[in-house]
């Protein structure tokens, strides 16, 4: 697939729509486990943890990380506005994981106080309110998941976007931030549904509907031919605010 085109088609499930994998997938698998091995040998399971937003990227590390036996945690950020098939989905790996996955949700009172001042839709009236909106529910539950942390993981792909296209396998540019772990960097949208459909990893029921990034609800809509992978998140702003602030470097 190109870098950043995803082309919805006829109604088939994912795992038969994009299962296509790179030439390079076998490599692709073994940096992504030698990543992983190579962290825990260095940090240590348990300094080290999993954000898991239940998309097809963080299945599969979630899948790797198991079968591996590396017993790396992981978590994920409850924000109160997830689609219904993202709790299910929740819930089903919260009962079946070998490993624990902590759900940190923001604080209930400044969610509330943020919706009685701004509004439900707040989001929408601009980009500064949709921001405060994603510190509130993202960015604050990100910290208290990351405290006392060396290292974390995540399902980031140079694919994704082109503000995404330069990711690397580890990047430790932040002082005094725990070290940030991208082991399916190098991997493409083939490659990822390779993996879960040859493994028969339980994925989120709105890939199957042309949603390839999965967010909050009302943030976050299907796709259609020829739209930009990203393309469903924050669609009414401007192509270069697509981010919430989970990925973006603090100056």
């Amino acid at each position: 697939m190109s870098s950043s085109a995803f082309t919805p088609a006829a109604s088939q499930p994912a795992t038969a729509l994009y299962n296509q994998p790179s030439a390079e997938y076998a490599e692709h698998l073994h940096r992504a486990l030698d990543t992983l091995h190579a962290a825990v040998a260095e940090f240590g399971a348990a300094h080290i943890i999993q954000a898991n937003s239940l998309g097809a990227e963080d299945v599969v590390l979630h899948h790797l990380i198991e079968r591996a036996g590396l017993g790396i945690p992981g978590f994920v950020l409850q924000t109160g506005q997830l689609h219904p098939e993202t709790l299910a989905l929740l819930q089903h790996v919260q009962q079946h994981s070998q490993v624990p996955v902590e759900v940190f949700e923001p604080v209930a009172e400044h969610a509330i106080a943020f919706v009685q001042r701004e509004g439900q839709d707040a989001m929408y009236q601009s980009i500064a309110l949709r921001k405060a909106c994603c510190q509130t529910r993202k960015m604050e539950p990100l910290a208290r998941a990351l405290d006392g942390k060396a290292a974390w993981i995540t399902g980031l792909r140079r694919e994704q976007s082109g503000a995404r296209a330069e990711v690397p396998l580890r990047d430790a540019s932040e002082a005094g931030k725990p070290v940030k772990l991208n082991p399916l960097a190098n991997w493409t949208w083939g490659d990822v549904w390779h993996y879960i459909a040859s493994h028969g990893v339980r994925y989120n029921p709105l890939h199957d509907q042309f949603y390839p990034s999965i967010g909050c609800a009302p943030c976050t809509r299907a796709i259609s031919l020829g739209e930009d992978f990203r393309a469903g998140r924050w669609w009414w702003e401007d192509d270069n605010a697509k981010e919430c602030g989970l990925h973006v470097k603090q100056a």
